[in-house]
């Protein structure tokens, strides 16, 4: 098959969605399958890149590390016309979401929407953040997914969610796999040197960006606490993003910053040793749909402290591969880490094993034919057009169609917003 992937943020960006696009793309290419991805520029740039459609964009938007597309210019239509795609793939809403939507009406193709996120936890990101936002984007976001043929979610809580805010085209549980052999055999004990982390500590880690809607303020008091009562403990993060020295400052404060090891971000064999270095992963974001970074965690043995949300319930097994915390409070999150800190070796290697086999079940592999599978279903029930006149001519109409269905989506998801009586569900 030939698919393109419309995204607003891919690399050089690190994040959820980034990754997961990249990982999507690297499996289907090595089974044979043709990928054309079209993502913002970003200011940091990749040289050579392998099918990629970067459209002119503004950086750093409202002080974050996302870009956003403007735009776009003929050469996309050129290089669409050249791909001859079977299918597009809408990995957001909107901007070049809103693309990917006139792409498909136009060329008569089946549309997939992934709903990565929930947008509304990010709507800090606008300076004119408010509830009555919040709103608008979820109205938006559960509009596009029925203008779509097909919404993939990234674990079953997702699903359940967009079904109750009235997502009607079929919606279907589709993880984004890890990479098993990425993060197993790494070498814990040089990154531990690296980073000056004594052998015997018990090391308490985090791998994301470091912003607030990741919730890290939380991890960081817990683990603080946890230090307080126990001399052996070390923070190792591994990341980067505004909340970097706000974590700093909470530690300086204590006067524990020799524990905290801020490692930046890190890639390939670097993060696989960090992940290594960890006894225990920990993780207080509720704004997740999948926590890919658990698996990630996983796959290299550590087993995770989280709360309990979703994308994390999916993962976490509680007693079995770590600890799911159902109150969202710092004292049972400590609680769940001092109980990982005080097993025995035997009862630890228990957790270990478990994280291992809860990974198998997320390979990249896995997740990849799934998704396959309900690609090859849309892709039989649609006929492409040709380049008759007729077909020219079907294509325009399509077009103007695709606009209207934007401008109307739009409107209702802003009039659904404003409406005091609209009940926001979270």
């Amino acid at each position: 098959m030939n698919i393109v992937m419309l995204t607003n943020t891919y690399l050089p960006h690190v994040g959820g969605v980034a990754r997961s696009v990249d990982a999507f793309c690297r499996e289907y290419r090595k089974l044979g399958h043709k990928v054309l991805v079209v993502a913002p520029e970003f200011a940091e740039k990749i040289d050579h890149e392998l099918d990629v459609v970067r459209i002119p964009a503004i950086q750093n938007f409202n002080g974050s590390d996302f870009s956003v597309a403007l735009p776009l210019s003929g050469e996309l239509t050129e290089r669409l016309d050249f791909f001859e795609p079977d299918l597009v793939h809408s990995h957001h809403p909107f901007l070049l979401g809103m693309t990917a939507l006139r792409i498909a009406r136009s060329r008569e193709l089946p549309l997939i929407f992934t709903h990565h996120t929930l947008y509304e936890r990010y709507t800090h990101y606008v300076p004119a953040d408010s509830e009555t936002l919040k709103r608008f984007v979820i109205e938006l976001a559960t509009r596009y997914g029925n203008l779509a043929s097909m919404v993939f979610a990234p674990s079953a809580s997702v699903a359940d969610l967009l079904r109750e805010r009235g997502v009607k085209k079929p919606v279907v549980v589709v993880p984004t796999g890890v990479q098993l052999e990425n993060y197993c055999n790494g070498d814990g004990a040089a990154a531990r040197r690296q980073y000056g982390i004594p052998e015997s500590a018990f090391v308490v880690g985090h791998l994301g960006r470091l912003a607030e809607e990741k919730n890290l303020e939380f991890l960081s008091e817990a683990v603080l606490e946890l230090m307080l009562r126990n001399e052996d403990i070390h923070f190792l993060v591994v990341g980067s993003g505004p909340l970097q020295q706000r974590i700093q400052n909470l530690f300086d404060a204590q006067n524990l910053s020799a524990r905290l090891h801020l490692t930046g971000t890190l890639q390939g064999e670097a993060q696989r040793d960090a992940y290594s270095a960890m006894n225990i992963f920990g993780f207080s974001s509720t704004s997740e749909t999948q926590g890919m970074v658990l698996t990630e965690a996983m796959a290299a043995g550590v087993p995770v402290v989280a709360l309990d949300a979703c994308g994390c319930r999916e993962v976490v097994d509680d007693h079995i591969n770590g600890r799911l915390v159902l109150k969202h409070c710092s004292r049972e999150f400590i609680a769940a880490l001092q109980w990982v800190h005080d097993l025995d070796p035997e009862e630890y290697q228990r957790l270990h094993r478990a994280a291992l086999l809860t990974a198998e079940r997320f390979s990249m592999e896995n997740c990849a034919a799934t998704a396959l599978h309900h690609y090859q279903s849309l892709v039989h029930q649609h006929w492409p057009l040709d380049d008759s006149l007729y077909a020219q001519w079907m294509r325009l109409r399509n077009t103007i169609g695709a606009q209207w269905e934007i401008l109307e989506g739009v409107t209702s998801a802003a009039t659904a917003a404003l409406d005091p009586d609209h009940a926001l569900k979270k």
